[in-house]
């Protein structure tokens, strides 16, 4: 390809040892963001984990007695949120790992995959529900309502706080799918204590199924966004906060650079993104001029490891052309 100078920057070497320490940029808006180090919700999975566990033992108690498939379907998802934080913490602890010789990257990627398993689970357990629904409003059962009404207020109360310990984290896509599992749960909670409200008065038992349709539409809505995310992520796709227009225009406007070819934008994880660009310069610079470029690609755009490779003009590049974005 000719003269070139690909870099592994001062730069970029301080931001992974403070990757380590817990600090990173996001994929927000503009490119700029703030991520809570992965360890400090550590103790926040734990105790949702461990508040989920004793709430589902007592959903499928009052379920089964009560006759009430809304409690049952609610313990489903509650069960599959416990599933879902384990894997997301897992995943949280595997990012942390030091890159090795056969790993280059880490274990980053874990945090994309649990978020896409995350989001498989909650379609196919709404499934589910969603079947046996439909079965029972041809045969409906007699509902307990008042334990249905105490259950799911107290279903209220430990989702919503369990919610609430990952909401500062959302802008991670693995540990936002905890936090709408854990927030929809809580909203899932409070239609079915009002439809055993309406059950008491009313006597009309058919209202259960029919909540019970509701919940794995509500809960369907919030994890299409999550499947679709995670299935970019997993797929290489530019992650969502990064405009790969804008960047491509902003390369091509640095000083020198006569043309941008070969350029690859994607998530190394939920929270980390990466770049490799070649640019063809009319006269090839210092290797000052990568290291700056590699600051200001993470200071406008939130790109944690970018590799340039310069190019000089007239050279022959195998990757120029076709195939190159």
């Amino acid at each position: 390809m000719g003269a070139s100078h690909e870099h592994d920057t001062h730069v970029s070497k301080e931001r992974d040892h403070d990757e380590h320490h817990g600090h990173g940029h996001g994929h927000g808006s503009g490119g700029r963001g703030h991520d809570h180090a992965l360890s400090d919700f550590g103790r926040a999975f734990a105790i949702g984990i461990a508040l989920q566990a004793a709430f589902i033992v007592g959903e499928v108690v009052v379920g089964l007695t009560a006759h009430s498939l809304a409690v049952l379907a609610d313990a489903g998802h509650n069960a599959s949120d416990v599933l879902a934080l384990m894997l997301a913490w897992g995943a949280n602890r595997l990012s942390l790992r030091a890159p090795t010789r056969g790993r280059t990257y880490g274990l980053k990627s874990a945090s994309i995959m649990a978020a896409l398993a995350n989001a498989l689970m909650l379609v196919f357990v709404n499934g589910g529900v969603a079947w046996e629904a439909v079965a029972r409003l041809s045969h409906p059962e007699p509902v307990a309502a008042v334990s249905v009404i105490a259950v799911s207020l107290v279903g209220v109360a430990v989702n919503g706080f369990s919610a609430w310990l990952f909401a500062s984290g959302s802008d991670d896509l693995n540990v936002r799918a905890a936090f709408v599992h854990l927030a929809s749960d809580a909203a899932v909670a409070a239609g079915v204590a009002l439809t055993g409200v309406a059950i008491h008065f009313t006597g009309l038992v058919w209202l259960d199924p029919v909540a019970s349709l509701a919940v794995a539409a509500v809960v369907m809505a919030t994890t299409w966004s999550l499947l679709k995310r995670a299935l970019e992520l997993a797929t290489h796709a530019v992650p969502r906060g990064i405009d790969e227009t804008k960047v491509k225009a902003w390369l091509r406007g640095q000083p020198g650079v006569a043309e941008v070819h070969d350029l690859h934008i994607w998530g190394l994880s939920t929270t980390e993104s990466a770049l490799t660009v070649h640019l063809v310069m009319d006269q090839l610079p210092s290797d000052a001029y990568a290291i700056r470029l590699d600051a200001e690609l993470r200071e406008h755009f939130g790109i944690q490891h970018v590799t340039v490779q310069l190019d000089p003009s007239g050279a022959s590049c195998g990757l120029q052309g076709h195939g190159s974005v």
